[in-house]
């Protein structure tokens, strides 16, 4: 399917946050897993703020543990828990999809795993999907790598979260905007 436009629409986006779990988060580079979770959270955030609709799911959480507690604390509705690498394959992921959003905006772990199969099934269904680089971490940087290379070469939009935000927010005014600069910074 070909689109007209490579922007993220905060009228068309649902967010998903794939997997950021204690146990799963302790195993990861520790710099890089503070940046996946501050730029989760403002993506959760933003979300929150201009009504993104959002999934939040969970892989095993008996034994990864629950979602990491500075993004439990944002979210509204349980996490969805799972057993399958991609989302798309877990029927309770599929149910909180929103049909009229046609794209999917992907943040979590691991990149070469979960996100990759995720987004390889949502490009199948026909969704938009935007990864967001820096909201998405491997234990090893060369399996991020490949997964980004892969995820782009299969269609994805590869974006960051400041751009993601900006492209939501659409305008430089108003109480969202001051709100998600203060994030920003």
């Amino acid at each position: 399917m070909q689109y007209t436009t490579q922007k993220a629409s905060v009228t068309l986006s649902q967010l998903a946050i794939v997997d950021v779990q204690a146990k799963l988060a302790a195993v990861m580079p520790v710099a890089d897993m503070q940046a996946v979770v501050k730029n989760c959270s403002i993506l959760l955030q933003a979300a929150n703020m201009l009504n993104v609709a959002y999934i939040v799911t969970e892989q095993y959480p008996q034994g990864l543990g629950p979602t990491v507690p500075e993004l439990a604390s944002l979210i509204q509705q349980p996490p969805v828990e799972k057993i399958t690498f991609s989302c798309v394959a877990e029927p309770k992921f599929n149910r909180h999809l929103t049909r009229d959003h046609s794209q999917v905006v992907l943040a979590g772990m691991e990149a070469h795993i979960c996100i990759l199969q995720t987004a390889l099934d949502l490009l199948s269904t026909g969704k938009q999907v935007f990864v967001v680089e820096d909201a998405i971490i491997s234990r090893n940087p060369a399996n991020k790598a490949n997964a980004i290379e892969r995820m782009r070469s299969a269609g994805c939009v590869i974006t960051n979260t400041e751009s993601l935000v900006f492209e939501w927010l659409g305008v430089a005014s108003g109480d969202a905007f001051k709100a998600m600069s203060k994030l920003i910074r």
